[in-house]
């Protein structure tokens, strides 16, 4: 099994110079709690994530309206992103050492082909009976365990 196998290829995606109103009404329409942040005429890019959590914690912080905000103000510059070759267990692994929820699909070029979250990976996991469900389990537990116990730990 590949993650282009599992990805979801049709991907919203903003602008770093888009607003986050722009953003999360995306996320609203699409039913999706991030979408990646990407530069390029035309190829998108990926250079970060923006998710509804950002957007949120930005205008409480900021004391903005949304209109008045930049992607580029509430964005994840540090994106784990992975291939359409990748195995899943690899990726899943990426997810809980790096506490991800969902990793953008690039190509080569960094273009954007697709996006895998861990729900995709629990679905084939359940589906195809080759990844335990304690595997999964784990790497949710890893995702949701605060940071500050992750920091405290090292």
């Amino acid at each position: 099994m590949r993650i282009d196998q599992l990805m979801s290829p049709e991907v919203q995606y903003c602008s770093p110079s888009d607003t986050l109103e722009t953003a999360a009404a995306q996320m609203w329409q699409h039913d999706c709690g991030c979408v990646p942040v990407c530069s390029g005429n035309g190829t998108p890019e990926v250079i970060g994530m923006i998710t509804d959590r950002d957007i949120c914690m930005c205008t409480f912080f900021q004391g903005k309206p949304l209109r008045d905000l930049l992607v580029a103000d509430a964005m994840s510059r540090g994106v784990y992103t992975c291939r359409p070759g990748d195995r899943p267990a690899e990726v899943e692994r990426t997810m809980r050492r790096q506490q991800v929820r969902r990793m953008p699909v690039i190509d080569r070029d960094r273009r954007l082909v697709g996006i895998v979250s861990l729900a995709d990976l629990a679905r084939e996991a359940g589906e195809s009976g080759d990844t335990p469900a304690s595997e999964i389990g784990a790497t949710l537990a890893a995702i949701c365990e605060p940071a500050r116990s992750r920091t405290a730990e090292a």
